[in-house]
């Protein structure tokens, strides 16, 4: 998975108001965050602080379906950069 997340990471690094990061949970503490397994996926979309368990697929295609769905930041930085917003199929 780490290829595909580091793609993604720099596929959007220039898209204002999106970041994709990494958190190593064994070496933070998070007062709120439940991590069940590793690696956890979540998205934090500007009106959810809580967060959403990402439960798809853990390749770069599924990551693009689900934050062109998901997030506008993602959808308003792809047009911008001339790419397309991927659908889900």
């Amino acid at each position: 998975m780490a290829p595909a997340w580091e793609e993604l990471a720099n596929e959007v690094a220039d898209y204002p108001d999106l970041v994709i990061a990494k958190l190593d949970a064994t070496a933070n503490e998070v007062a709120g965050l439940q991590i069940q397994g590793f690696p956890t996926i979540k998205f934090y979309p500007k009106d959810n602080k809580n967060g959403i368990t990402y439960e798809g697929d853990r390749d770069l295609k599924s990551f693009q379906n689900y934050l062109s769905e998901h997030s506008a930041a993602y959808r308003a930085g792809a047009t911008k950069s001339g790419g397309q917003a991927y659908d889900e199929l």
